[in-house]
């Protein structure tokens, strides 16, 4: 088998592709992969770090306003289509997988025209440009939420996968998660992470937070900032913290994020779709605060599906003050049977085994 991915610019696009190329490893350990995506983006640097052949292409998202820019996006499109069927006719791939950002575009957008069988795969309730383009050219579009099937009238064939990433968290060791955070066995836990960058928002409501914590006194807050705000914010923090402090853990990132999340008693978090899969796969109750900084806002969309199923708490980022946040922590800590209802319906709504429908829908394609 042979497999070429794509898709970058964050690791909400680039882990679900990962998760694929593990889950084929299994049934195929003889399978070749390529990754095409751009130097600029996360991608470049996690899919070598995960030993795959990398190769890049040079492309830009297009402006929803009318520019100049966008006749340049349109040249390097070309270009790209260009650059991707020359590493297609040369790899050789049964199948072609894209799994967003505008990167894939120009590779599945080759792959199609070559005749080569072809996937996307869409994260978000909301679809986003580059798929909602490729969705006529594609064989199958794969999404992580029913919902987002209206959004695909022009596609082939629709099928509801869930998101692979959740496959690669479901086995998460909890045991080692307290161990990787000094903490001891079942100590309740309230992790606040703000994406892989941090939230500027959630740490300024967390460094308000710090004198509040003296209320939950038998809770270890595990707040992520993200490496750009780190100093600042624990700075912050430390001038606040006396009595709280063998408590309060403030780190700039979590590598072994799956096994902290399942030592997690409660997550705040935002609702990027990759997050979502890891706290539906593991089933751990949030307070979501989706960004309102992504196209289509469609951080919110996906964070009202989890609230709706009663998975989940949503509080907008106007919203959100830290008495208001620490008084919803407080409740559900202090609420152990609407805590655990929240626990069954999220994991509910988890796709541990959505990696395997992706795979199983890349042998049909191949005609393995």
């Amino acid at each position: 088998m042979r497999v070429v991915l794509s898709g970058g610019g964050t690791g909400g696009h680039i882990y679900p592709a990962l998760a694929i190329a593990r889950e084929c490893e299994k049934h195929y350990p003889s399978c070749a992969f390529l990754y095409i995506g751009t130097e600029r983006g996360l991608e470049s640097k996690l899919v070598r770090e995960e030993g795959i052949p990398f190769e890049s292409i040079e492309i830009t998202g297009f402006r929803r306003k009318l520019s100049v820019e966008n006749v340049k996006t349109v040249l390097r499109f070309l270009k790209g289509v260009s650059r991707a069927k020359q590493l297609l006719r040369d790899f050789k791939p049964d199948v072609v997988i894209g799994t967003g950002g505008y990167v894939c575009g120009p590779v599945v957008y080759a792959a199609a025209k070559l005749g080569i069988p072809t996937i996307i795969h869409e994260q978000n309730v909301i679809p986003g440009l580059t798929n909602k383009f490729l969705s006529r050219y594609v064989n199958t579009v794969a999404v992580s939420f029913a919902e987002s099937t209206p959004y695909f009238t022009k596609a082939k064939h629709v099928l509801f996968s869930g998101n692979p990433r959740a496959t690669a968290v479901v086995e998460a060791n909890r045991e080692r998660g307290f161990a990787s955070l000094g903490l001891p066995q079942d100590s309740p836990i309230v992790l606040v992470v703000g994406g892989s960058r941090g939230a500027k928002a959630i740490n300024d409501a967390m460094v308000r937070m710090v004198p509040m914590l003296k209320r939950l006194p038998n809770v270890h807050f595990v707040y992520v900032t993200g490496q750009h705000y780190y100093e600042h914010t624990r700075k912050e923090v430390l001038k606040s913290s006396d009595g709280v402090r063998n408590h309060l853990h403030v780190l700039p990132y979590i590598s072994n994020m799956p096994e902290v999340l399942a030592a997690t008693t409660l997550a705040i978090s935002r609702a990027g779709a990759s997050s979502l899969a890891e706290l539906t796969a593991l089933g751990i109750p949030s307070i979501l605060i989706p960004s309102p900084n992504v196209t289509n806002n469609h951080q919110e969309a996906n964070a009202r599906s989890l609230e709706q199923a009663g998975a989940a708490v949503m509080m907008t980022e106007k919203q959100l003050t830290a008495e208001l946040l620490f008084g919803q922590i407080e409740q559900l800590l202090k609420n152990d049977g609407h805590r655990e209802t929240m626990r069954d319906r999220s994991r509910a709504l988890g796709q541990p085994d959505a990696a395997m429908r992706v795979v199983s829908e890349i042998e049909r394609l191949a005609g393995k």
